[in-house]
């Protein structure tokens, strides 16, 4: 299909690849993988024919079509969201064109014997079979099939795409190369601008997409949903894996650890060798033996460990300064854009310490919100501030915003206090600008190193109220791993804006979810918010399926029955009785489900023979705590039979 044979590029000098090879197959799904800086952007442009190696070349057949979205799209004026999307479709607009001719051709004509009108009738077939082929009966459904997966409404198909922001126009393209059927996909970054629900659709969209995909992404869910192999980037080279992300960082680990084990036990060889030569190579009776171990050596292959690349940020932020227990009380807060109306009215409170999540689709007032609180929008409402906040922002453009002209140092020493001044270059020093990268201009620097070097600005004043809008759409794996360590030591109270599943995991203790204007709080992490949505999402579909006309047999039953008033006081109290033993038996089915799935993993592990005796060699406990999540198991499903027997009971006493 397509081979990448011995490609070597570099710049100023260092090679950012060499001698590097690879072939994709049809139907592959490959996720490109690399800390910031790699080359992994390079190589999708190398392989879409945007830039030419230094040696080397890529390999694809005739007619070979290649869809590459890159991180920088131009903007796009005069054409509405429909026609921009639809003008992927060349080749069926094309044909559209042509039988609309012919089949004009065909009715006014009546040449009927003659030989035109013959070739014009197989013209007109072979058309309507390529049109048929391409997909010219269907493609109107499936226009509006990805782009509704992506986001956009109905009503938003006519709109001009220029009254759109950046992220969404990326949404355009993103649809465009998704719609154009090519052989292949080159996606850098695609999920950058995109929210939870329109990440799990395209997560879906690429795993049962029959083309060829090889996909840059540091967002590990996606990532390794998406995809079923895993090229990486290290120091020039490249390693392949055919495996999705997560079995890849399992088997690098492995293989690492094998390699460095089996150079030790050769260094060890080597030096015996060393000591037998040396011992006898003064003895003429062992002269000949000593340099045939001589000539060993000299054929001995040294083995290497795999080149890792192991520098990262190393930062904490600084103690929060004491602040009063409630950080900001809001209260029936509005915003309006014109005629549309994003935030219809809340009460949010944000606790002293509290992590805090904000999750929803774009455009449904997360970063509204989030400049209400940071940048003073205008709003109605009321909000206060608690005691002593010391706020700290971190703007979805953050990194784009810097200026350009400056350089590295200049950009922290003129942001920073007097106090921290000189720190400065130690300070950079953690956030891996080192040596001349301080007097880099900040323009020549890469996504990734922007967004560091705006992290950096951070540390420069006391903070104790951290609001940060999508921090992860530039950094690679390592520097998010360093971020979400720092967060999570973090005392102060934080509010964190993302879409990415992996950072968000285990770090918010409460979730607001942004959607139709309204806010809606969910007592736990990102785990939970997906698995309530998930459940709410099947609850919707069997209330559906109820329906208002039908009675379920428990209302039958009771039907005719005389009952007992009850006071307005009894009610109130048999319903909060019964929200409660609603949220207890949600809770415990959340719990049974995440015991569940540990549980299957280690099914999978232990239906091994192999399998289960690399998890004993790892874990020699692992077989009982197996027996112990399903103890548990037992007793979470006992739990749930009680809790929804009360739920029947008090739903019951409620209706008599």
């Amino acid at each position: 299909m397509l081979s990448v044979n011995k490609l070597s590029l570099s710049f100023g000098g260092f090679d950012l690849f060499k001698d590097i090879s690879f072939q994709v197959n049809p139907g592959e799904r490959i996720g490109l993988v690399g800390r910031n800086g790699a080359g992994k952007s390079t190589l999708l442009k190398l392989l879409a024919g945007r830039m030419r190696a230094d040696s080397g070349n890529v390999n694809k057949p005739s007619q070979f079509k290649i869809g590459f979205l890159t991180q920088d799209i131009p903007p796009v004026k005069g054409t509405t969201v429909w026609e921009e999307a639809a003008s992927s479709f060349e080749e069926i607009k094309r044909l559209e064109a042509a039988l609309e001719e012919q089949t004009h051709a065909m009715a006014t004509r009546t040449d009927y014997e003659s030989d035109s009108y013959m070739v014009l009738i197989e013209e007109f077939h072979h058309n309507q079979e390529e049109f048929n082929r391409c997909g010219g009966y269907t493609y109107q459904a499936d226009l509006e099939r990805v782009l509704t997966g992506l986001g956009f409404l109905s009503s938003d198909f006519e709109k001009p795409l220029d009254t759109f922001s950046g992220g969404w126009q990326m949404r355009i393209e993103l649809a465009k190369i998704l719609l154009q059927h090519n052989d292949l996909l080159l996606l850098d970054e695609p999920t950058n601008h995109l929210d939870i629900e329109s990440i799990l659709w395209l997560e879906k969209f690429l795993a049962e997409s029959p083309q060829a995909i090889i996909l840059v992404s540091h967002d590990r869910t996606f990532l390794n949903n998406a995809t079923n192999r895993t090229l990486e980037i290290v120091l020039g080279k490249a390693y392949d894996f055919n495996v999705a992300y997560f079995k890849y960082l399992e088997l690098r680990a492995e293989i690492r650890e094998k390699q460095a084990q089996a150079k030790i036990n050769q260094e060890r060889e080597i030096k015996h060798t060393e000591d037998l030569i040396n011992r006898f190579r003064a003895k003429a009776s062992k002269a000949s033996f000593a340099q045939s171990l001589i000539k060993k050596l000299d054929k001995m292959e040294r083995l290497e460990v795999d080149e890792e690349d192991t520098r990262a940020m190393r930062f904490t932020f600084p103690r929060a300064p004491h602040s009063g227990k409630v950080a900001v009380r809001i209260q029936n807060i509005k915003k309006a854009y014109g005629p549309k109306q994003v935030l219809r009215g809340f009460d949010m409170e944000m606790v002293r310490g509290q992590k805090i999540g904000f999750v929803g689709q774009n455009g449904q007032g997360k970063s509204t919100l989030v400049k209400i609180l940071t940048e003073g929008l205008d709003y109605s409402g009321t909000l206060e501030w608690g005691h002593n906040i010391l706020m700290g922002y971190y703007a979805q453009n953050q990194a784009e915003v810097l200026e350009g002209n400056k350089t590295v140092l200049a950009t922290i020493e003129d942001a920073a206090p007097e106090e921290i001044r000189k720190m400065a270059r130690n300070l950079l020093g953690r956030f891996m600008f080192a040596g001349d990268d301080v007097d880099k201009k900040v323009r020549v620097l890469s996504g990734g190193e922007r967004g560091r070097l705006a992290l950096c600005q951070l540390m420069l004043h006391p903070i104790n109220f951290l609001v940060l809008d999508e921090p992860t759409n530039h950094l690679d794996m390592r520097a998010k791993d360093v971020l979400k360590r720092a967060l999570l030591e973090y005392e102060g109270t934080l509010v964190v804006v993302s879409h990415d599943r992996d950072f968000m995991a285990g770090l918010c203790d409460i979730t607001y979810e942004f959607k139709e204007g309204k806010v809606r709080q969910y007592l736990g992490g990102i785990e939970y918010f997906l698995e309530q949505r998930q459940l709410d999402s099947f609850r919707s579909l069997e209330k559906g399926e109820v329906g208002p006309s039908k009675q379920t047999p428990q209302q039958t039953s009771t039907a005719g029955k005389e009952t007992t008033p009850k006071s307005t006081g009894q009610q109130k109290e048999l319903a909060k009785q019964l929200q409660t033993a609603h949220s207890k038996t949600e809770r415990i089915e959340s719990e049974i489900a995440a015991l569940e799935l540990i549980i299957n993993a280690m099914d999978e592990s232990l239906a091994d023979a192999q399998a289960y005796q690399e998890v004993l060699s790892k874990n020699p406990k692992a077989f009982e705590e197996y027996q112990a999540h399903q103890a548990q198991l037992a007793e979470k499903y006992v739990l749930l039979e009680d809790s929804l027997v009360e739920m029947d009971r008090l739903e019951k006493v409620l209706q008599e």
